[in-house]
């Protein structure tokens, strides 16, 4: 089980950097991370702030417990859609201000203001509301990830995911910047889009330049 006590581990970790970030508060959301065929999850109820590892419940890709005293989190279903249809390996669900509040007011996708949200696929789509832990809920939004690695999910939250935690909290973060760049842009007036051929040039450049990779100069 040592592979599964350290995504128990990750999980708590990222459960309270999320919570100190202020994108969890109290008990809302949710963390998980993948092992083989276990998921740790954050439990129901449990305050994110304060998660320890022993706190994180396992389950199978099925949903089913087999470790952890606390029962998983009522989004299991939203989780474990994640896994089985994109083979991702982290999740993180959070109800982060920015994010729910654009959330509650754009209807189809926040557009591409910034060549950044490339990192997420592009303009971010909105999931429509559903009643939260609901099958109906789970597939509003995989099909909102749909060639994305982030979604919001209209008058709730937002969700991202990952090849591993690091990169699942990092998404996240990374939208919830995305949604208070173009709040505070649409404060100021209507926020410009950027267009396919931008964000084209912008995807060569990332190859041409190792866009985001540290590298030693020639001297």
């Amino acid at each position: 089980m040592a592979g599964i006590d350290e995504q128990r581990e990750r999980v708590a970790a990222a459960s309270r950097r999320l919570a100190a970030e202020g994108l969890t508060p109290g008990t809302a959301g949710n963390v998980s991370a993948r092992h083989e065929d276990r998921v740790a999850i954050s439990p129901t109820g449990a305050v994110l702030a304060q998660l320890q590892a022993e706190d994180v419940s396992v389950v199978d890709l099925n949903g089913n417990q087999v470790g952890g005293s606390l029962a998983p989190t009522s989004e299991i279903e939203l989780h474990m859609g994640v896994y089985r249809r994109y083979d991702a390996g982290a999740v993180v669900h959070t109800h982060a201000p920015m994010a729910t509040a654009i959330a509650c007011v754009l209807k189809d996708e926040l557009p591409c203001v910034h060549y950044q949200m490339l990192m997420l696929g592009g303009a971010v789509k909105i999931a429509p509301y559903r009643t939260y832990g609901t099958e109906a809920l789970a597939e509003a939004v995989l099909n909102a990830l749909e060639g994305h690695t982030a979604a919001l999910m209209a008058n709730h939250g937002a969700i991202a995911y990952g090849q591993d935690m690091a990169a699942a909290v990092e998404n996240m973060l990374l939208l919830e910047w995305a949604c208070s760049v173009y709040w505070h842009a649409a404060a100021l007036g209507k926020p410009r889009v950027l267009d396919r051929g931008q964000l084209e040039a912008v995807v060569q450049q990332f190859v041409s330049s190792g866009y985001g990779q540290t590298k030693e100069t020639d001297s």
